[in-house]
């Protein structure tokens, strides 16, 4: 049986969008644009197999290059010319374009196909010697730049001397006769770096080029832009062999991108840019700034009105807004690519809400539109409306949101800046695809040149940095490190605050303001609650935390932090009496003054959760950490010496202090006396807590508030343990109850932080009504790591090297803390099949965790507040799947 060799290249009219994963996206949607009769140039794909394929073996190509060839025929009979020869020459684009959209971090080249004898032919063919050499010139600064690496800048310098000296601003104002002597130089660029001649064979362009788009999968931009949106190196790029229309043949052609919304607000309207009489790299690269979409119904109304239909004809076939390039030669519409566009996190509530609203999506599709980092992004602090601001300039709102930092020019200062501990504004001209890591690393972008589709404005939407771009009103002087705004210079290290949302870039440290919902927002979120089966509850210790993670939608809180209340100023002296106290008589006076204290906490805590559940967490913490500093009370007990007082009663009690904190030091007191162990040697404590619980409880019950409460132990890992807390709790409740004649709800249950509670969770069942995995303590303890010195010494390391994914006190370990998550779940329900489980500690704030504590069967997670609407979209797309 013969065995059938697989299909590396794929005709145009060979796919469709459901092909992706094999033709990238941007030549499956080509492909569907062609099966739906819309104006596309014809072409054929490499596909992304090929690319893995020359990833392991790099002579891939020789071996199906007779194919490629074959295919190259294919296209000169469609298109009735001759590559790279003839009276009317075929001329080829080579694009790079992976199954999931990587805006300009892989490489492109244009007008493929030309050498000295087929640039006079186009330049006779198309009756325009200056169209012919201004592509001739591209050409070469293209294919020099991606295939040899020839700086760009070198060929920009020699345009740049030319437009100088005739006096000209754009690079379509430059003649033919002067473009060929630019073409000239050019060559000798080319020469003088590559070591060789420019090659003119188009066949050897053509392999030479497939080959760079190829490795460009592998280039650091590249590399850098996955691991920023956990896209997998396992994909590969498709290459697309597209035959060139021309946007650059005179005033009836043109070049464009445009939105089918608004990409930073989610308007609905076509939005964009374009120029006349350029081609696709002079838009998206902010070399000229380019014209409103809207300007192109009064250039070329029968253009603009066939580009309106199409563009709304894809909206509605995809159900998606669309980012679409579009190229005008002489007067015939083509469509070069669509695909989902990148758009700002607010853009994409608004848009999931719209598209919802007008009946294209449903409710799941709508939540799953929008990712737990855009929620992230909506969170983004904005400039404060009632602030006093110095405006230095005003360019284009290209990326919602304000940050402040230092003024950096160059993208590696930015990163290792910010890695000293700075925060910093990234100023360039333009930005290019190699400054993706300055991007990632700076709060916020500021640009002179391009567009709302420029480099700069799409890569900042994507990474949710707020952008201010096309602000021409700026000089920006890459080579002074100064910003010019009128009389005003900014050099570096000045601080500047970009406000994305505006335009503007104010000069200094503006005054910020926190992010607050839109009603759209709200909604998208309430949608996401009807999708998920986990619950999101929040951490909070105060009364002001509850209400905060109520209004972000938490169902509960997962963990209030009681020691937290003891730090305050005036509570501190207060424990550390009862820390000190000789006798039982001391302690018990200081027990009581601590209730009164905690007995308020927790009635603002349960009266602003009224109708939902409060974890409350007893006492976890070592006692040291209640206690001065040893130094501390050695300068006190010094200073009190110097005045005469070493025999007063002060003296007396600092020095009882030194003898207690020197009783208290241990050798690991994370892993000593704390958690349940106090309770168990000091059994007031926890009495005393519990006490001030029930009493606020009785006092809510009575005011007619309906409280929850749930008490936490801590650190339990014995059966014994949480047997002696049960009781005593239940001992303590019993009692209110008599006393009172109120009768109340209350739970008691643990947090499971030890391996040991994992594997004997069956056990602890037995008397816990309710488990909640502390997974920052369970990390510690299953990797045997001390989170401060691993994350300080050698966890950086461990990332760098490979040794780890991620940190995983970041992302929850599921091969190891999961495992144990599974066990301890397992055995608690298969004991108690009411259990109720949720995760509290850091993880429960993480989307990828709390992936995973959808698929082990958790009933809640519990972050920070401020986390908490992250956590509502995770735990949606948990339950739709998309994330696992």
């Amino acid at each position: 049986m013969e065995i059938k060799k697989e299909k590396y290249i794929y005709n145009f009219t060979e796919g469709d969008a459901s092909m992706k994963a094999l033709l990238g996206g941007k030549g499956a949607n080509l492909a569907q644009m062609v099966a739906y009769g819309l104006p596309v140039p014809q072409g054929f794909i490499l596909t992304t197999h090929s690319c893995l394929e020359y990833g392991k073996n790099p002579s891939f190509l020789d071996e199906i290059w007779g194919d490629v060839l074959a295919a190259m025929k294919n296209l000169e009979k469609e298109t009735g010319k001759q590559f790279g020869a003839g009276e009317n020459p075929l001329l080829v684009s080579v694009r790079s374009g992976a199954p999931v959209s990587m805006p300009g971090m892989m490489d492109t080249i244009l007008n493929l196909g030309l050498n000295d004898e087929s640039v006079e032919s186009l330049a006779k063919a198309s009756n325009d010697r200056r169209f012919a050499f201004d592509s001739y010139r591209r050409f070469i600064q293209m294919y020099g730049n991606v295939v040899h690496g020839v700086s760009g800048e070198l060929f920009e310098e020699v345009l740049t001397h030319v437009k100088q000296r005739l006096g000209v601003t754009f690079d379509n104002e430059i003649p033919a006769a002067e473009l060929e002597s630019v073409v000239g130089e050019f060559k000798k660029i080319f020469a003088a770096k590559a070591g060789f001649p420019f090659p003119s064979n188009p066949q050897d362009q053509l392999k030479n080029a497939i080959l760079a788009v190829f490795k460009s999968w592998g280039n650091p931009r590249a590399v850098t832009y996955r691991k920023l949106h956990d896209i997998p190196d396992t994909l590969g790029t498709a290459v697309n062999i597209v035959s060139m229309v021309y946007g650059n043949l005179g005033d009836d052609c043109g070049t464009g991108v445009c939105f089918t919304r608004n990409p930073s607000d989610g308007t609905k309207e076509l939005y964009g840019e374009f120029l006349i009489n350029a081609q696709g790299e002079d838009v998206v690269a902010g070399i000229r700034t380019p014209l409103p979409i809207a300007e192109l119904k009064d250039k070329m109304p029968d253009i603009y009105k066939q580009l309106f239909k199409i563009t709304t004809d894809l909206e509605t076939s995809y159900k998606d807004m669309q980012d679409i390039e579009f190229t005008i030669e002489r007067g015939k519409l083509y469509m070069l690519q669509t695909r989902s566009g990148k758009r700002s996190a607010g853009a994409a509530v608004k848009i999931a809400i719209d598209m919802l609203d007008e009946g294209l999506i449903d409710k799941k599709t709508a939540v799953s539109r929008v990712t737990p980092g855009q929620v992230e992004m909506l969170l983004h602090r904005q400039v404060d409306p009632k602030a006093e601001v110095e405006q230095l300039a005003k360019g284009l709102p290209a990326s919602p949101g304000a940050g402040v930092g230092i003024v950096v020019f160059d993208p590696d200062d930015a990163v290792e800046l910010v890695k000293a501990g700075n925060k910093v504004v990234l100023a360039r001209p333009e930005t290019c695809p190699d400054d993706i890591h300055g991007l990632f690393a700076a709060e916020a972008v500021v640009t002179s040149r391009g567009g709302m589709t420029s480099h700069a404005a799409v890569v900042a939407r994507g990474l949710g940095k707020p952008c201010v771009s096309g602000c021409e009103e700026l000089v920006i002087d890459l080579k002074s490190e100064t910003i010019t705004a009128g009389d005003t210079v900014l050099r570096k290290g000045d601080f500047v605050t970009v406000d994305g949302s505006s335009g503007r870039v104010l000069k200094g440290k503006a005054p910020l303001i926190e992010a607050s919902f839109t009603k759209d927002f709200a909604r998208l979120l309430d949608w996401s609650d009807e999708v998920s089966r986990l619950q999101v509850w929040a951490n909070g210790d105060t009364p002001a935390d509850a209400r905060r993670a109520r209004e972000f939608g938490a169902k509960g809180i997962g963990l209030c932090r009681t020691e937290h209340m003891f730090m305050a100023a005036d509570r501190i002296p207060v424990m550390q009496r009862l820390i000190i106290a000789d006798s039982s008589e001391e302690r018990r006076v200081a027990l009581e003054e601590l209730k009164v204290m905690q007995k308020e906490d927790f009635y603002g805590i349960l009266k602003e959760m009224h109708g939902l559940p409060v974890i409350f967490r007893l006492l976890d913490p070592p006692l040291h950490e209640f206690m001065p500093k040893e130094r501390d009370l050695q300068e006190e007990l010094d200073v009190l010496a110097a005045a005469g007082k070493q025999d007063s009663p002060e003296a007396q009690r600092v020095k009882s202090a030194m003898v207690k904190v020197e009783s208290l030091k241990e050798s690991n007191p994370m892993l000593g006396f704390r958690g349940c162990r106090l309770g168990i040697v000091y059994p007031e404590i926890s009495a005393m807590q519990a006490s001030a619980i029930f009493e606020a409880v009785i006092d809510l019950v009575k005011e007619g508030v309906d409280v929850h409460p749930e008490i936490m132990v801590p650190l339990v890992g014995l059966k014994s343990e949480m047997d002696f807390f049960r009781r005593q709790i239940d001992d303590i409740a019993a009692e209110y109850m008599k006393i009172t004649g109120v009768k109340f709800p209350y739970k008691v249950g643990t947090m499971i932080e030890v391996p040991r509670a994992a594997f004997v969770a069956d056990k602890i069942a037995e008397h816990a009504e309710f488990f909640s995995f502390g997974t920052n303590d369970l990390t510690q303890t299953t990797f045997g790591f001390s989170r401060d010195d691993a994350e300080g010494k050698f966890l950086g390391h461990y990332e760098d090297k490979g040794i780890l994914p991620v940190n995983p006190f970041h992302v929850l370990d599921r091969e190891g803390v999961g495992e144990l998550m599974r066990i301890a779940v397992g055995k608690g329900r298969g004991q108690n099949p009411n259990l109720s489980i949720g995760i509290c500690g850091e993880h429960g704030g993480n989307p990828d965790s709390i992936a995973f504590c959808h698929a082990v069967g958790l009933d809640y997670v519990s972050c920070s507040p401020f986390r908490v609407p992250v956590a509502r979209i995770s735990a949606a797309h948990a339950a739709l799947g998309k994330i696992e």
